[in-house]
């Protein structure tokens, strides 16, 4: 359940939240129409928002699959089915330092809304845009703008190949 109780900085709140441990993000790439489906996020670190593919934190006991549709589920109101896994990536610029697992993930239901953080309250909230991208789109940001994903793949054919 969402509050609006004692909101403060987002920033400071979601380095609290996430930083300080390692995490374990489960995240999917979902293409269509040669877009792909990307979440701007308030920064957490940077000024600018930071565009990544939708997903997040892999709970205790739950498997990473399950993450990732019940993650996507919250930020997009779409269902997917969890396809292959692309890469495994490791971010760490401290406080934060995440082990991300890339899936392909495809629509299978449910209807693209702009989605929430269950874990941050109203006024705190880091998810902000939903989009779907062209890789030119993505290719144009600037690097402390997008997730460095996208430093590994040059077109989408090498990503669902």
């Amino acid at each position: 359940m969402l509050s609006v109780m004692s909101e403060k900085d987002p920033k400071i709140n979601a380095q609290e939240l996430y930083g300080n441990r390692i995490r374990v993000r489960a995240c999917g790439v979902c293409i269509e129409n040669d877009r792909v489906l990307m979440i701007g996020h308030r920064a957490i670190l940077g000024e600018n928002t930071f565009w990544s593919p939708p997903g997040g934190g892999v709970e205790l006991g739950e498997m990473a699959e399950d993450a990732l549709r019940r993650e996507f589920l919250e930020e997009t109101g779409l269902e997917i089915e969890v396809g292959k896994l692309l890469l495994m990536n490791e971010f760490v610029n401290l406080p934060l330092h995440g082990i991300e697992l890339f899936f392909v993930v495809k629509r299978v239901g449910g209807e693209l809304t702009l989605g929430h953080d269950p874990e941050m309250n109203l006024g705190e909230q880091l998810i902000q845009k939903i989009e779907w991208l062209s890789l030119d789109e993505i290719k144009s940001l600037n690097l402390s703008e997008k997730h460095q994903f996208w430093q590994k793949f040059g077109s989408f054919n090498e990503i669902i190949a």
